[in-house]
């Protein structure tokens, strides 16, 4: 994953601080999910709001503007149940910058309308860069046609492995969420093989381990 810090324009600039019981009202958490709003986050603020009045870019259906949110962390950790809760609350593409004790990084999910209910948003799983200094040199964003040209790219360098040639975003996305679950799967088998004893069992769970392998391989090829 490249860790890539973008520099956002001037004229974008929102900074405003988000209350978390503003979020509470939109997304109803559960109590856990509050708790974890507590423990683990300082502050939200809407950094900046990526829209045609602000960058000069058409909006579309699926982005029809980019939120910048910079997260205040009390901890170094942020579990993504306290993302996917402000996702659920703001009706746009949400783009999240970590900040601990000096360090930044990136977070974000492809975000879109659902085919069912054009007014509930579809979260995909949570995609991350390693932490940089807050201070990093920043990335001007890429020349693009419109808002949702600029969340693909946004997004891109968040992914473990690059699109293929003519894979659209959503496509992307869901392979890595295939190879996520398909490596999932391969480590519980891993952690199987290791406590079996009998060897018919241990040549079973070896021939599954060659065959989740080998579908990793195609699918992150």
């Amino acid at each position: 994953m490249t860790a890539v810090l973008f520099d956002y324009p001037k004229s974008a600039a929102f900074g405003r601080v988000l209350p978390k019981n503003k979020i509470y009202e939109n997304a109803s958490p559960s109590t856990a999910v509050k708790n974890l709003f507590v423990r683990q986050v300082e502050q939200i603020t809407w950094q900046f709001k990526l829209a045609p009045e602000t960058v000069n870019l058409k909006g579309t259906r699926s982005v029809p503007e980019i939120e910048i949110f910079s997260v205040f962390l009390k901890e170094g950790e942020l579990k993504t149940d306290v993302l996917r809760c402000i996702d659920q609350a703001i009706p746009f593409p949400i783009l999240f910058e970590l900040r601990y004790e000096g360090k930044i990084r990136t977070i974000a999910a492809f975000k879109r309308p659902s085919d069912a209910d054009s007014s509930k948003w579809v979260v995909s799983d949570y995609f991350d860069c390693a932490w940089l200094p807050s201070d990093a040199p920043r990335t001007p964003l890429p020349v693009v046609f419109d808002l949702e040209a600029l969340n693909a790219c946004l997004l891109a360098p968040l992914l473990p492995f690059p699109a293929r040639p003519g894979e659209g975003l959503q496509a992307c996305v869901e392979r890595m969420e295939q190879i996520r679950s398909r490596q999932r799967e391969l480590d519980k088998c891993e952690a199987r093989l290791r406590k079996e004893k009998q060897f018919n069992r241990k040549v079973a769970i070896n021939a599954k381990l060659r065959q989740l392998k080998n579908e990793l391989e195609a699918m992150s090829g």
